[in-house]
């Protein structure tokens, strides 16, 4: 892990404010997923075109060699962390070894292997979960550590909250310039509709797509319903984090979301809507609902300058024409 003193000194006077140009060799590390697949629409859009990916089959960033080869013959000049293990409560509850185990390792690898080939700037994609389970409202950056995570997804915010603190530490001992952000609950085209695995929004879409389909005459939804959520559609958030990626610098890391939050009752009433089904919805009250509230304060985010775009039903009817557009539908 340490350089030699001549690195060190020469580590501490990198550049902590580095914009991208056209020309910037940008690798997107997990650019298949939901968030990865629009940080490459919106680079391109912005006329970004040296964009390197790698499919899982490609390259397999739990494995460290293969992902020290790639930097050390790709030599990126900006990365964008997004490549995770993802899914609900159940997935996270159920598998909590297999996301801890998986995250740390992708994260570890690809972080280090950019701090060692000199990668002029890193941008990690954390989580909201990452905070205290009953953290202040809405949720300020410097809740970070101050209580106790929210158990069924725990597994999956140690190895994020290990992510973003790896590269806190290497910009304090190296001068680096690596950056995290932590977005809201996310939504929006090429996300997971599995019916057990997924989400709340593609779920619950799936859910009452079927319900539709199959004239059914209830849906059944977990929990109570009166839980609180702030969602974000993910072309929105991947404009942010190139925006951030050319106008931040510094160790805090930043909330990204709405500043908006709905609850999981209202939300399915709105995709009930959005799908154009007309039976009635039936809330499990044996099922756990998660963590009562959870809104993130994006204060810092608006002071430097960005906001949101998307309003929830018009990101939700994006969303349910691109899973009626999407053939596998996991």
């Amino acid at each position: 892990m340490s350089r030699s003193g001549k690195d060190k000194k020469e580590g501490s006077k990198m550049e902590t404010k580095s914009q991208m140009s056209k020309d910037s060799k940008i690798y997107v590390a997990g650019h298949r997923g939901m968030v990865g697949s629009a940080l490459v629409r919106r680079l391109k859009s912005q006329g970004y075109n040296n964009i390197i990916t790698r499919t899982s089959k490609e390259l397999d960033l739990k494995r460290q060699a293969d992902v020290e080869k790639f930097f050390s013959e790709e030599k990126p000049d900006y990365v964008f962390l997004s490549a995770a293990k993802v899914g609900g409560i159940v997935a996270n509850n159920t598998y909590p070894a297999d996301f801890m185990y998986e995250n740390m390792m992708i994260e570890m690898n690809v972080i280090k292997s950019a701090f060692d080939n000199r990668v002029k700037k890193l941008l990690f994609l954390g989580s909201s979960c990452i905070y205290p389970r009953l953290a202040p409202q809405p949720i300020p950056e410097t809740s970070l550590l101050t209580g106790s995570l929210e158990p069924t997804n725990e597994a999956y915010a140690l190895a994020k909250i290990s992510g973003l603190k790896f590269c806190e530490y290497l910009n304090r001992q190296y001068g680096t310039s690596y950056i995290s952000v932590m977005p809201s609950n996310l939504y929006g085209p090429n996300d997971n509709y599995h019916p057990e695995n997924s989400h709340v929004i593609p779920g619950l879409i799936r859910r009452f797509h079927e319900a539709k389909i199959k004239g059914a005459e209830e849906v059944v939804v977990w929990g109570t319903g009166k839980v609180l959520r702030e969602f974000l559609y993910v072309d929105d958030l991947a404009d942010a984090c190139v925006y951030l990626m050319n106008t931040y610098s510094g160790n805090e890391t930043v909330n990204i979301g709405t500043g908006k939050e709905i609850s999981i009752a209202d939300l399915a009433d709105l995709i009930k809507k959005v799908v154009g089904y007309k039976g009635k919805i039936v809330f499990d009250t044996t099922k756990p609902d998660g963590t009562p509230r959870k809104l993130l304060d994006v204060t810092k985010l608006n002071r430097l300058g960005w906001t949101y775009m998307t309003e929830i039903e018009e990101g939700l009817k994006k969303t349910y024409d691109d899973f009626l557009n999407n053939v596998v539908r996991k």
